[in-house]
């Protein structure tokens, strides 16, 4: 209690001095040397040639004592002057504390260093680090564009590598007259190069995976390893969609599982932080890549990363005449190319996205285009077969029919010929199951239908729209 009461008293004074109250309250009469009078019963301690307490109102045996201004506040007589005392002590209080409180100009804020520390800090970060740094504010981002940082890291990472120790004078000279370069190039100039070398590095790895090609397919003949390769953790690929909202608002959404089959993709999305479809214009769908690749350790989703815009799709055209098929839970929507979009039938908002992409260039649309402008693929000249008996031969087709993990259908079928007037828009029409032809018909393994699933719930569309 005494510790508590000493406490409230130091308060009350500081309060007073922060006021300049009179010492002996309101009200308080004066001596007659101009001095408030203390109240009844309290003594002053006088030894030496001093007075009373000490500057910081101790008293006998060093304990705090209470001013006499609070002492006399504490002791007034009469209703007026417990009420006067009272509001007195409340706002003393409250003035104590704000004098403990430490002033907010004082606190020392990465924001308030001088921009010379700073960039004395950024000098000692990594390129990673450093770009995500840019990200915080306008003045780190000015700071973070520092062209002798980014020299520093691009010749450290690009520089070539010598066998000897010494460094001929001519040499010498070079790299000075280069670091002397630095500042007449633009803010952010050395940032751009070792981005733009970087992702050079990145597409001539791509390169020697995804070649040699199949002239006659324009697949790898190696597929199978430039895939594996793509999904690995060593290059960190992934999908994403980005929901774009009337007023300009972004929703990116990282995909939530990923299907390989033997010539195609399945890409889900699902969740329960979905946006009101409402809001919505437009959907993205990118590949995602690391800007920088270690192969030491996996790609962090934190860090920055390339985005590879693949197809652009308008959500206003999920009208009934893209609808395909409806259960009692969700309306099922194909928007081309290869995107299924389900909405919830009671809420009308979005239960799943679900995309599925041919491995034709998958791994080239997924990594070497920009976030606005998609990879341009290359010309392709098929191989001239036109033989005047049989005209276009020595075709494979491999049909896979699949849906939630469940396989309905996968043949190949070889040896196919065709016409060359079958040639439209680029692709030949191949005839494989006729249906007056009972001999070329396949039967369909378990329930055809269209799964889906979501976090929550699950189903199989079976009523489909004849369109379909």
């Amino acid at each position: 209690m005494a510790t508590g009461r000493g406490r409230l008293l130091q308060l009350y004074w500081r309060g007073l001095q922060a006021l300049r109250l009179p010492p002996g309250g309101v009200g308080a009469a004066t001596g007659p040397d101009g001095e408030a009078a203390g109240p009844a019963g309290f003594r002053e301690r006088r030894s030496g040639g001093g007075e009373g307490p000490d500057a910081e109102g101790r008293g006998a045996g060093g304990c705090r004592r209470a001013p006499r201004g609070c002492s006399a506040l504490l002791h007034g007589k009469g209703p007026g002057a417990r009420s006067a005392s009272r509001a007195v002590l409340n706002q003393c209080a409250r003035r104590g504390k704000h004098c403990e409180q430490r002033p907010k100009d004082r606190l020392v804020s990465l924001e308030r260093m001088p921009p010379e520390i700073l960039l004395k800090i950024f000098s000692y970060l990594d390129a990673v680090t450093l770009l995500c740094t840019g990200c915080v504010n306008r003045r780190f981002y000015h700071l973070a564009n520092d062209n002798f940082i980014w020299f520093r890291i691009y010749t450290t990472a690009f520089s070539p590598k010598r066998c000897n120790w010494k460094v001929n004078s001519a040499e010498k000279t070079a790299v000075s007259m280069k670091s002397l370069s630095v500042e007449d190039k633009e803010a952010g100039y050395w940032k751009k190069e070792f981005i733009t070398k970087q992702r050079a590095s990145v597409k001539a790895v791509l390169a020697q995976v995804l070649q040699p090609v199949n002239p006659d397919t324009g697949l790898p003949v190696k597929t199978k390893e430039a895939l594996s390769f793509s999904f690995s953790r060593i290059s960190g690929l992934c999908w994403v969609i980005i929901l774009k909202a009337k007023n300009g608002q972004e929703y990116v959404m990282e995909h939530t599982d990923v299907s390989v089959h033997d010539s195609s993709v399945t890409i889900l999305w699902y969740g329960k932080n979905w946006p009101q479809l409402a809001m919505l214009a437009a959907l993205d769908l990118c590949g995602v890549t690391p800007v920088f690749m270690d192969r030491s350790k996996a790609p962090s989703k934190n860090g920055p990363r390339w985005h590879s815009l693949i197809a652009k799709y308008n959500l206003s055209n999920l009208t009934e005449s893209t609808m395909i098929g409806w259960d009692s839970l969700i309306r099922i929507f194909c928007l081309h190319p290869g995107l299924l979009v389900g909405l919830w039938k009671r809420e009308e908002e979005l239960a799943f996205v679900m995309a599925n992409l041919h491995f034709h260039h998958l791994v080239e649309k997924s990594t070497l285009g920009s976030a606005t402008v998609p990879y341009e693929l290359p010309p392709h000249t098929p191989l001239l077969d036109d033989h005047p008996e049989y005209g276009l031969h020595g075709y494979q087709l491999h049909v896979d029919m699949h849906s939630g993990g469940i396989f309905y259908l996968c043949g190949t079928f070889r040896n196919l010929f065709t016409k060359k007037g079958s040639i439209e828009n680029g692709y030949v029409k191949l005839v494989v199951i006729r249906f007056k032809n009972n001999t070329e018909h396949l039967p369909l393994i378990g329930k055809f239908g269209l799964s889906w699933r979501t976090d929550v719930f699950d189903g199989c569309i079976k009523r489909t729209l004849s369109t379909w």
